[in-house]
């Protein structure tokens, strides 16, 4: 994951004393779907991931809206609608996926745009760059019922040495989260979230230390969320070997919040100061800024009308939201206590946008990568689903709702 510098104070690495809450995580490690020849992540000095020099795309300028793209056309040209699998928009970087959930940047190819891509029910991961058919990085057994399936997708901190990538999955008999890399069969490092009929979906993000940060559902049973001995409904915090990162808020417990329904994302800053948690509860969609050691309480924005909050992302200004039910990207800004300072602004709805987005990753200061959902429930062209390059600019609006 790549993300950008936040000048916000520290939160979720800040230590808390530990409550009744925070009890050591019950987990299994099973090897099983392990090579014979894995081996365990390198001792490497923790950094972020790639930091990529984002290309010109055609068509760019420096008008709102960013590289290329609708929002973003040099001149207002028109952009020709796809031509099947190909597609016109400087901003598209990838085409003819199926549903695309997750997505995550990686490092530019030839100085090309590239990015991992997640189909939620295939159990691909599609690598993805600008000017190349999409070709397959991995293929992960999943179950995709009950909104699980391929989920969640991360890159390593230290990619760029040991080329690992980070999986939430849904299995026969559970959520769980595997590491694997090019061309190396899938291992699981933590096993035994519960799977339920809904509230499978997980997200995954790396936070400022290098740590892993897992958001998982609650798989339908709202009490397993509050439930200090279940891996259900919390945000979790782990190494790359799937135990507790060091600084948690309970030492050996890999639990650092709590009272998730049906995460939709999770993204932090890239010093960690700030983690946002996107959940999609009974009565609204919520995004929650995480504090170390306590349970999600009143969110820092709601949506009463449910448009399906996805993937985040972390910008200067504030955070983004992808949107998987009603289609655009929503910003929020937000002030230095971590507050939303107004009404989302939305972009890249109705003919300007993409149609409904779910994965979201940031890939330079101000851009992101983001993925499509469109052919689950949506309106798909014939090039969809696809990994676009979308400008980030939460300006906000100027009252609350």
């Amino acid at each position: 994951m790549v993300c950008v510098v936040t000048r916000r104070p520290m939160r979720l690495l800040a230590a808390v004393a530990a409550s009744g809450l925070l009890l050591s995580a019950c987990a299994q490690f099973d090897d099983t779907a392990a090579d014979a020849n894995f081996a365990p992540a390198p001792e490497l000095t923790p950094q972020r991931g790639p930091q990529p020099e984002l290309p010109e795309a055609p068509g760019s300028s420096e008008e709102p809206g960013g590289p290329g793209g609708r929002d973003g056309n040099s001149g207002n040209e028109e952009i020709p609608p796809p031509d099947g699998c190909t597609d016109h928009d400087p901003a598209v970087i990838g085409t003819c996926m199926d549903t695309l959930v997750a997505v995550t940047a990686l490092p530019p190819v030839n100085g090309q745009p590239a990015a991992l891509a997640a189909e939620r029910d295939t159990g691909r991961v599609m690598r993805v760059v600008k000017g190349r058919k999409p070709t397959t990085f991995a293929k992960l057994k999943v179950t995709a019922s009950g909104d699980g399936g391929l989920t969640g997708l991360a890159l390593s901190p230290t990619y760029q040495e040991d080329g690992l990538v980070f999986a939430y999955i849904t299995t026969g008999t559970d959520n769980r989260v595997v590491r694997f890399s090019d061309g190396q069969k899938p291992r699981a490092i933590l096993t035994g979230i519960p799977k339920g009929t809904s509230g499978n979906r997980g997200a995954l993000a790396v936070d400022g230390s290098g740590a892993l940060l897992v958001a998982t559902g609650n798989a339908g049973d709202t009490k397993a969320a509050k439930n200090p001995n279940s891996l259900a409904g919390k945000v979790l915090r782990i190494d790359t070997s799937g135990k507790a990162a060091e600084g948690n808020p309970k030492a050996g417990s890999r639990v650092v919040s709590s009272g998730l329904h049906t995460p939709g994302g999770i993204c932090a800053s890239s010093d960690g100061s700030e983690v946002w948690v996107t959940d999609r509860a009974p009565e609204a969609d919520t995004i929650h800024l995480v504090e170390s050691g306590k349970p999600l309480s009143t969110p820092v924005w709601k949506w009463k009308d449910k448009p399906g909050v996805a993937g985040c992302a972390d910008a200067d200004e504030g955070v983004s939201v992808a949107m998987s039910k009603d289609a655009g990207l929503h910003g929020l800004a937000v002030d230095e206590n971590g507050s939303v300072t107004g009404k989302p602004d939305v972009s890249f709805d109705g003919e300007s946008g993409y149609g409904r987005l779910s994965g979201l990753d940031v890939y330079t200061p101000g851009l992101a990568v983001a993925s499509t959902v469109n052919k689950d429930g949506g309106k798909p062209v014939s090039s969809d689903d696809r990994v676009v390059l979308l400008p980030l600019n939460p300006s906000g609006g100027s009252d609350k709702d």
